[in-house]
């Protein structure tokens, strides 16, 4: 989710940066857009970062064995 986030925020703010020239009294649609396409970065850097820690992690496989000696000692309660 976090990869498709900062993809969607990297698109927003390039569209508002360069493609948008409207004019919205009290905003400005440059400076948003640039807001935008860094917080779209910085989710993708922090997503990788995130994934990368997620698969450095160990596993351990605990195996009970059972003998023919623990069933015959189980079957004489």
């Amino acid at each position: 989710m976090g990869i498709g986030l900062g993809i969607f925020l990297l698109v927003v703010g390039a569209i508002l940066t360069f493609a948008v020239e409207g004019v919205v009294q009290g905003v400005n649609l440059t400076m948003v857009g640039y807001i935008l396409m860094a917080a779209g970065v910085l989710s993708l850097l922090l997503s990788l970062v995130m994934n990368t820690q997620r698969t450095n992690t160990t596993h351990r496989e605990v195996v009970d064995r059972r003998t023919d000696a623990d069933v015959r000692h189980r079957d004489q309660y």
